[in-house]
């Protein structure tokens, strides 16, 4: 059975191996997969829920697309664009706004973690996007959408709307209800430096993280100063979340080869993590380094990235455009 598939990125810059493995990796796999209809999208309009340099935020919606490509999404296969260039997602959002409910919002959990404690002084921009969210995914029908435990939330949500916009207009079938795709493997990656958070850009130290553009020197020197506990790598997946760090490690090393979680702590069964290190150190640059390589060169060439999202920016507003005019005369303009 084909599926329709959306997902996006948000450029936030200085992509790392969490959104490799949590994200693009899967990408590159459903577009590879038969009969999938595949739609990945820069999503810049989210990134501007908090304030943005503009240099900067034009050069991470280069690298984050270079990054897509880079890893082996093909805008031949896929459809690659940035947000901001249909207008229909903004246009959609505010229709999707009226039909949303205050109390849905309300329950929004990533809302009150990135608002943290002075919410006043938060963009309503970051208090609505899941509303945003909601008009990517059902614009263009898509039946499943790849997310991680934080953001089945938001998807929940997109339900919700495209229900109630069905059931309000009396349109049973107007918006598809879209499935989540939760990845099988190991996919939530988290800090080098502590197995409890998860990895990310805004962490100071950059030892937390492996990033999509480090040289192999560097993956080596981080993941040989990653934290470990004292003891022997398990035996046994029983009471492995008890280990975070021997969690995150053995997992990293399952998604990048391939293998279930059990496998691999079969493979190091009561070994040292210096062993494990190593294998994973190695592994992590074969795949790393090469994506590094071609990010790099993409970005010498910003014009041929640019025409990438255009192209891709004019395939999806021809999807969209017809469910927009359609939408309109539904709701009454």
């Amino acid at each position: 059975m084909s599926k329709k598939i959306f997902s996006g990125v948000q450029p936030t810059g200085n992509l790392h191996l969490g959104n490799y493995i949590g994200a693009i990796k899967n990408f590159v796999d459903l577009q590879n997969q038969k009969d999938n209809h595949c739609v990945f999208c820069v999503v810049d309009l989210h990134a501007i829920t908090v304030k943005q340099d503009p240099k900067v935020l034009k050069n991470n919606i280069r690298e984050t697309t270079a990054t897509f490509l880079a890893s082996g999404i093909n805008p031949k296969k896929s459809i690659i664009f940035n947000q901001s260039l249909v207008p229909a997602h903004s246009e959609t959002s505010w229709i999707l706004g009226c039909i949303a409910k205050m109390g849905w919002l309300n329950r929004m959990t990533q809302f009150k973690e990135k608002a943290g404690k002075d919410k006043e002084k938060a963009s309503v921009g970051l208090y609505i996007y899941p509303v945003l969210m909601a008009a990517d995914i059902l614009l263009y029908d898509a039946t499943h959408v790849p997310v991680g435990e934080d953001q089945k939330q938001h998807l929940e949500l997109s339900r919700d709307i495209a229900q109630k916009f069905n059931l309000d207009y009396e349109v049973p079938n107007f918006f598809k209800i879209p499935e989540p795709l939760i990845q099988k493997n190991f996919s939530r990656i988290m800090s080098l430096k502590d197995g409890t958070k998860k990895m990310s850009k805004s962490d100071p130290s950059d030892l937390s993280r492996i990033n999509m553009t480090d040289s192999k020197e560097q993956i080596i020197n981080k993941i040989k100063k990653a934290k470990t506990d004292t003891d022997l790598l398990p035996n046994s997946d029983k009471d492995i979340n008890k280990r975070p760090e021997a969690e995150n490690l053995l997992g990293i090393y399952s998604s990048m080869n391939h293998q279930s979680l059990a496998k691999t702590i079969n493979e190091f069964s009561g070994k040292n993590f210096s062993d494990l290190k190593q294998k994973l150190a190695e592994i992590v640059a074969e795949k790393i380094l090469p994506i590094s390589n071609e990010i790099n060169k993409l970005q010498k060439d910003p014009k041929f990235i640019d025409d990438v999202l255009h192209e891709g920016a004019e395939k999806a507003d021809k999807i969209v455009r017809k469910k927009v005019e359609e939408m309109k005369k539904i709701i009454g303009f």
